[in-house]
């Protein structure tokens, strides 16, 4: 049974930081590309972050500079390093695996509580 954990989220002053994690299991996670997703309430759920098979990362612009995603195959792990947090960075934050070349994500975790107070 494959089963998406995060982990990390809590309640931080703006300005401070934060690091998520979201551990995999069930199978093993190196080939596909590991996903940061979260959702405000009343708003869309939005990408923040993505780190592919090989490294390759991408971030949402409104992110950039102060996120850092990363993983650890041999863990079948993902992180994200969050600094500089702002109250818009309030959200439940999810992680979502697929692979790479395809569109759906084939999984999703439980989701972890960021809070950033003014």
């Amino acid at each position: 049974q494959v089963q998406l954990v995060e982990s990390g989220g809590g309640l931080v002053q703006a300005g401070g930081s934060l690091r998520l994690s979201c551990a995999a299991s069930g199978r093993t996670f190196s080939r596909y590309v590991m996903t940061w997703f979260r959702q405000a309430p009343g708003k869309e759920r939005e990408l923040v972050a993505a780190i592919s098979s090989g490294g390759t990362t991408n971030y949402a612009d409104s992110v950039k500079g102060r996120f850092t995603i990363s993983r650890d195959n041999a863990k079948n792990t993902v992180y994200m390093q969050m600094t500089n947090l702002k109250p818009e960075d309030t959200a439940v934050y999810y992680c979502a695996v697929r692979l790479l070349g395809q569109s759906e994500y084939d999984y999703w975790g439980q989701g972890t509580q960021v809070t950033v107070s003014s």
